[in-house]
């Protein structure tokens, strides 16, 4: 039996946003409309506009906000929505606001915007020095992405905010995955935001920059950000982005299924955070143990031990595993590829397939290292499983120490065959072209596999696109016993 969904308690006037997103069938109210956001145009497109029709609030939590082109648009359609009256709550993990000090803080002046940051430098220009004195605390970060909109809509995944996300400039485009959610799950988001903004490790900006001035009446961002020629070219790019025309004519695509949010406990930013509210054992407890298909699609793939032995355990019990992660070519911290790399053969030699993500484009330079809690610059960004077709996570976990044990993550489960499904056939469909396929040689040596049309077959012996200095650090480091950092 089904019977009406409302989106939002009546009202009077409903919003735009109400709407355009109001369903058009009968939906049982327990499931939640789901729309994915692979391209990344639609992506950005998403979040501009929705920043723009916002009526009443505004709650946002990243890892990162570069402060490019992508950045300070969106930087300015906030302020904008403040002057409209829009309640902004903007919470940013601040290992990656290096240079926006001044930016977060004109914003935070807006009567209408609070700026919190995640685990705070004390240092604010040689922060280096914080991890000397507060490492432990330092390196744990806040993964997590949200960002929610007047209750209403909700868009959760993998995507930070900057040009390489969105595909903007010249900086590389990421194979990368959002969902834009509306229905039940809205209301799971933002209690875990209120979770998040309202817990420990948060600190105000305030209390951070020493703000001592109350003057809210010279609020400004500088107008280049808006006018520049490159902001209006890609502006522009907007109107052909098919998310916003669907939006606007209420014609927008969802698949309706129960979703759940699963998020770790923010005191895993201060090491208080107990074992059993970690997101892979709830991860477990929810989705199950997969009986016949195990797709894994993540930027990091260090397994480790435990993990290994669990993935052989599957295997063993006829459970098919495909997993996809970037390349050393296309890995922005070269020293968490080794923690995957150390286990490749062995993987291999039990059956489970492995894809590793070429480069976006061979003439591009290579990724820039951004370091253990990087997680910026590789070809592959997306987080995503699935589990027999039939259960899908998107989010912001990787499968890996960092993700399972120091930084907080989140994502959506959604049982879902029409996306799972999809999700697998995209997943099959894109490996002859954008991924090599691995192979082990008669001698047990790994081989990385590419075909250029339908009756070539082109071996490489070593990694592809690398040079011997980074094939020989990438042995090195594995050898060493960093892998719980990485």
């Amino acid at each position: 039996m089904t019977e009406a969904f409302d989106l939002h308690p009546p009202t009077l006037c409903e919003s735009w946003l109400e709407q355009r997103l109001k369903p058009q069938r009968v939906h049982r109210a327990d499931l939640s409309g789901i729309h994915p956001l692979s391209d990344g145009l639609d992506a950005f497109a998403a979040r501009y506009m929705l920043i723009e029709k916002a009526e009443r609030s505004l709650d946002i939590q990243y890892y990162i906000w570069q402060n490019d082109m992508s950045g300070r648009l969106l930087f300015s359609a906030l302020l904008d929505a403040a002057e409209r009256g829009v309640k902004v709550r903007l919470l940013l993990d601040d290992n990656n606001t290096p240079g926006l000090d001044e930016t977060l803080a004109q914003l935070d002046r807006h009567p209408n915007i609070t700026v919190r940051l995640f685990n705070p430098f004390s240092f604010r220009t040689l922060r280096a020095l914080g991890y000397l004195t507060d490492f432990a605390r330092l390196n744990r970060r806040m993964h997590n992405k949200s960002f929610t909109v007047d209750g209403i809509t909700t868009l959760v995944g993998g995507r930070n905010i900057g040009d390489e996300y969105f595909g903007t400039g010249n900086e590389p485009l990421f194979a990368d995955l959002d969902v834009m959610a509306i229905g039940p799950v809205v209301e799971e988001v933002s209690k875990d935001f209120e979770r998040y903004w309202k817990s420990k490790p948060v600190s105000p900006l305030k209390k951070v920059l020493d703000e001592t001035s109350d003057d809210k009446s010279a609020v400004r961002l500088p107008e280049a950000w808006r006018h520049s020629e490159a902001v209006q070219v890609y502006l522009k790019r907007l109107d052909n982005s098919a998310f916003v025309s669907q939006l606007e004519q209420g014609t927008l695509e969802l698949t309706w299924a129960k979703s759940r949010l699963l998020s770790d406990d923010p005191r895993k930013g201060l090491g208080k955070a107990k074992r059993k509210s970690l997101l892979p054992q709830r991860m477990l407890e929810v989705i199950g143990t997969p009986q016949h298909q195990f797709d894994i699609i993540s930027a990091y793939f260090v397994p480790t031990r435990a993990g290994v032995a669990q993935l052989l355990a599957l295997k063993r019990k006829g459970v098919k595993i495909a997993i996809l992660t970037n390349s050393l070519a296309a890995n922005d911290v070269s020293i968490v590829h080794a923690g995957y790399a150390k286990w490749r053969k062995k993987l291999l030699r039990h059956g489970i397939a492995l894809y590793e993500l070429k480069p976006q484009s061979a003439l591009q330079d290579a990724p820039h290292d951004r370091g253990l809690t990087g997680n910026s610059g590789s070809s592959l960004h997306a987080k995503t499983f699935s589990v027999d077709q039939k259960t899908l996570f998107i989010g912001s976990f990787n499968f890996d120490p960092r993700s399972a044990e120091l930084n907080t993550e989140m994502g959506l489960v959604i049982e879902s065959e029409t996306l799972a499904m999809k999700t697998h056939q995209r997943f099959i469909d894109s490996m002859r072209d954008r991924a090599w396929t691995l192979r082990l040689d008669k001698w047990g040596r790994v081989n990385w596999l590419e075909y250029p049309n339908e009756s070539e077959e082109v071996v490489h012996k070593h990694e592809p696109g690398c040079s011997l200095w980074q094939r020989l650090q990438v042995r090195l480091v594995w050898r060493l016993p960093i892998e719980w950092l990485l």
